[in-house]
């Protein structure tokens, strides 16, 4: 049984993914942090934006 919980502690496996999760994580967090900062120059810039001709060139 304590051989057991060694093996717990000491294991590895599955170390890896938490740690590409982490980083994912931390990405994903600076982009919305980015997003929000820039909220007011996206909106204008998507505002901006018109078309003057319908889709279809009709």
């Amino acid at each position: 049984m304590l051989q057991k919980l060694k093996n717990l502690v000491v294991e590895e496996e599955g170390q890896a993914l938490t740690e590409y999760g982490l980083i994912i994580g931390l990405i994903a967090v600076g982009c919305i942090l980015a997003l929000a900062a820039f909220k007011d120059k996206i909106v204008a810039l998507f505002e901006g934006i018109s078309f003057t001709e319908t889709p279809g060139g009709e």
